[in-house]
């Protein structure tokens, strides 16, 4: 399904599961896509748990940047996207999230789309070696429940239990969290399930 927002269309691959309980829409990190190994565990999971699964291309990977460019913007052609899946999808409560720049699209735009919560994987706490850009308050100000999955070698670092509603760091991971995928996604489907 593609959607058009300010920034160019995005595209949303929408799993549906047989007798849907819940609305799990993700999204990709900066330079990624929504083929990475956790976002795919964490679909077919949440499929198992009774989620449709919505994962999105946000506009600007699908127009080539590398780099999401503002957040006002890129939160802007999110809120479009998630208005779009909502029309489609209208009886479903909503979970949204994403893996490193994704989770912190979706827990700045928690509230204004109307999620019930936040699945924020591999949370980008602060750039590599600059812990005193904090971008904890992206966490904070979510306003819903958010469940952070970190790996304990993530260079990104790790968010402080407080600043969430539930933090899982996975030990001998890294930013991808690619080493146990699985491990992931029955995280995930386990949390959401609450939600449904």
């Amino acid at each position: 399904m593609q959607v058009m927002t300010p920034r160019g269309p995005a595209l949303a691959e929408i799993d549906e599961a047989g007798d849907p309980r819940l609305l799990l829409v993700l999204t990709h990190g900066s330079a990624g896509t929504v083929d990475a190994p956790d976002l795919l565990a964490v679909r077919s999971a949440a499929l198992e748990a009774g989620a449709t699964v919505v994962r999105v291309t946000q506009a600007f990977r699908v127009a080539g940047a590398r780099a999401p460019g503002s957040p006002a913007r890129q939160d802007e052609a999110w809120e479009v996207v998630l208005d779009e899946l909502r029309k489609r999808l209208p009886d479903l409560p909503l979970v949204q999230g994403g893996r490193s720049n994704g989770a912190r699209v979706a827990c700045r735009t928690a509230k204004a789309v109307g999620a019930a919560a936040v699945v924020a994987l591999a949370f980008p706490l602060h750039p590599p070696g600059k812990p005193e850009r904090s971008r904890a308050d992206e966490l904070r100000a979510a306003g819903v429940d958010v469940l952070v999955v970190n790996g304990d070698r993530d260079p990104f670092g790790v968010p402080d239990a407080a600043d969430a509603t539930r933090l899982v760091v996975l030990p001998g991971e890294g930013h991808d969290l690619k080493r146990d995928p699985a491990r992931v996604g029955e995280i995930v489907a386990h949390w959401i399930t609450r939600y449904a």
